[in-house]
């Protein structure tokens, strides 16, 4: 749910955070692309294009960012770090490809879809062999608690897909339950990033807690402004259109608070909502009451407690700095 590319403050913020964290950093994050577009092309014409295209597409590689950042210092060594952040950023392409399969998304960082150039069926190879080339990268240099690691955060991805579906259309969610599938689709991944990163770097096993509880934090709070976005966001921002979600019949936190606030809203069955123009009017309409504000609101607060979970680890300036400007860029993002 990321836009075609970084915008003007977006790619400001992730310039500082590069900076803050070392000159050994970019490189990294060079040598990761590298490594992406070399997987890429090693599956023939047809599923090698379409998963080089879904990689090239980019966005802001948050997930292997935040694995270097995790790791501190540069390593002697950097293949097992390199592998991790590559394997963490296809994972999360294999999740858009398939999540696009199911919600028929023509769409994605403003291009068009594997599912839409190719249909179900390629699509869902092209996920399908993003996820193996994943773990093919952690089994060839990583330990069994990276491993480990990514395997949790992809079955976590799977349940909160099953979730999601089971809740479609369905306006009457539970905060909790939308948190808990949040945290399952969404921040999961996050956290094995930051276990990731720790463990490359051999860290002990409270350190590499912490820095996880800090991921899912994050991801959660990134969860949250990721769905703000899809009621407030242009199109031109976010590379998709307002209101994907409501066509979709998922629903989010904004809906949820919104149908609290207007028995109009509440009264809405989802199934209604089927055209652009109807997704917009609604996101309008959400939008009036105040809900956006809220769920902003409630994504800065677990900003706050994803930083209270650094605060107990000895680490290097730099990397403390870095990691919380990437708290920062999160709740400070528009598309």
């Amino acid at each position: 749910m990321t836009n075609a590319g970084p915008m003007p403050g977006v790619a400001a913020s992730v310039a500082a955070i590069v900076r803050a964290a070392g000159e050994h950093v970019p490189l990294l994050l060079a040598s990761v692309e590298l490594r992406l577009a070399e997987i890429a092309q090693t599956h023939g014409p047809l599923l090698g294009r379409h998963a080089g295209d879904t990689i090239a597409a980019g966005g802001k590689r948050l997930r292997p960012l935040l694995v270097l950042l995790a790791a501190g210092r540069e390593p002697d060594d950097p293949r097992e770090l390199l592998a991790c952040a590559a394997a963490v950023e296809l994972v999360h392409s294999a999740t858009l490809v398939h999540d696009d399969v199911l919600d028929s998304a023509a769409l994605r960082r403003g291009l068009p879809t594997v599912w839409a150039q190719g249909g179900r069926e390629l699509a869902v190879a092209t996920g399908d062999l993003l996820f193996s080339r994943a773990f093919a990268e952690l089994a060839a240099v990583g330990t069994i608690k990276s491993v480990r690691a990514l395997s949790r955060a992809s079955s976590a991805l799977a349940e909160g897909e099953l979730l999601q579906r089971e809740d479609a259309w369905i306006a009457a969610v539970a905060v909790e339950r939308y948190l808990y599938r949040c945290e399952l689709k969404t921040a999961r991944l996050f956290e094995a990033a930051c276990e990731l990163g720790a463990i490359a770097a051999g860290e002990h096993e409270a350190h590499v807690a912490a820095l996880g509880a800090f991921g899912l934090r994050l991801g959660l709070a990134f969860q949250l402004l990721d769905d703000v976005l899809d009621v407030s966001g242009a199109a031109q921002q976010t590379g998709k259109h307002r209101g994907t979600d409501l066509l979709d019949g998922t629903v989010t936190l904004p809906l949820i608070l919104a149908r609290r606030r207007d028995e109009a809203i509440a009264a809405i069955d989802l199934h209604e909502i089927a055209t652009p123009q109807q997704a917009i009017q609604l996101c309008e309409r959400i939008e009036a009451t105040g809900a956006l504000a809220d769920a902003r609101a409630q994504a800065l607060a677990i900003v706050v407690e994803a930083k209270e979970a650094l605060a107990a680890l000895e680490l290097e300036d730099r990397q403390r700095l870095a990691l919380d400007l990437v708290a920062d860029s999160v709740v400070d993002r528009r598309a």
